[in-house]
């Protein structure tokens, strides 16, 4: 099969399109024909061998793919059939030809779907999603802050916070970024670029502040967070694109507002926990995705690329020019 490929950590260039040797299904393992995967910032770091896959995991890109069930391993329970249209949430491999994935992991690609689009849910909504209601516990009515507000993970929890009936209020760095978030369901939107979004966070909120901030860039924004979140607020910290060092008081600012910080990383969640999530978004979210239901949620591609073009899919996503999900399609 062919997947994408690096024989040593560095840019884009580096990528390749490699035949490799198609996987095998083990105990309760599925092997599924991907049609599509998406693109993650974990897939940047680990071509740059900033972020190698957890013990055990491919060591081909990719965290997520859609496709359909190619074949079953022994042992599995009989959920799943040859041709069943699914996606799944992987630790590595998403971006080949072939995946194997433990049958719990699986997901039903809803109804009217394509795989495209399917491959833009699994990492960005699933992370969401555990942010807001696992580690963050959003409740109806919170105010929450969501930055790089445009990106995958940015505008499923916009529409996540609506379907929990809270506030999404959100920074990115363009106007028609911006505009986009304000399509997907933000209440409030600022350019960390050009306006200080803690005083407009406190403006907009007629100064209590937000419960709740997903944040994925870390060090820099440590002063604003905290100066905008409420007291007995929770900061959740999931990435680190700004790096993670912090100069000044951050611990007697955050003791002054009873607040907590939470840190979390989906790809290296052990396999139990990973699947309470799964099994509680396909029961509770994953319905939303289908026609007739209110709210309608939607996965947002921003553009696709052919597998042998994954060095310039890359090279978009560095230079953060995508609005939503970077998709990348595999050789038939």
């Amino acid at each position: 099969m062919f997947a994408a490929y690096f024989d040593c950590p560095g840019g884009p260039e580096n990528l390749y399109m490699k035949e490799v040797i198609k996987p095998d299904p083990g105990e309760g393992e599925v092997l599924v024909k991907v049609s599509a995967s998406a693109l993650n910032r974990a897939d940047l770091l680990q071509r740059r061998g900033k972020y190698p896959p957890p013990k055990g995991a491919s060591d081909i890109l990719g965290l997520e793919a859609a496709g359909s069930v190619a074949g079953l391993g022994p042992g599995c329970s009989g959920r799943w059939k040859v041709g069943d249209a699914v996606m799944a949430l992987l630790s590595g491999g998403g971006q080949a030809q072939y995946v194997t994935v433990p049958e719990g992991f699986l997901m039903p690609i809803p109804k009217d779907m394509t795989f495209i689009q399917a491959a833009a849910i699994p990492e960005a909504w699933l992370t969401a999603f555990q942010l807001l209601h696992f580690v963050g516990k959003v409740q109806e009515g919170e105010r929450v802050l969501i930055h790089a507000g445009a990106s995958g993970v940015g505008m499923a929890a916009i529409q996540l916070v609506r379907l929990a009936k809270a506030i999404p209020i959100v920074t990115a760095g363009t106007q028609e970024k911006l505009k986009a978030t304000a399509n997907a369901g933000a209440a409030a939107g600022f350019n960390y670029k050009n306006e200080d979004f803690s005083e407009r966070v406190l403006e907009f909120t007629q100064g209590s502040g937000v419960d709740i901030i997903l944040d994925c860039v870390g060090g820099s924004y440590w002063e604003k967070n905290i100066n905008c979140l409420s007291t007995d607020g929770r900061w959740i910290i999931y990435g680190l694109l700004s790096g993670g060092e912090v100069h000044g008081d951050l611990l007697a600012r955050l003791l002054s507002k009873r607040a907590s910080i939470h840190t979390s990383l989906l790809r290296s969640r052990d396999k139990e926990a990973s699947s309470d999530y799964q099994q509680a978004f396909t029961e509770n979210v994953l319905p939303h995705f289908s026609g007739g239901t209110s709210p309608r949620l939607q996965p947002l591609v921003d553009s696709t690329y052919p597998l042998h073009a994954i060095a310039e899919a890359h090279r978009a996503m560095e230079e953060n020019r995508n609005i939503g999900k970077i998709v990348i399609e595999m050789p038939v």
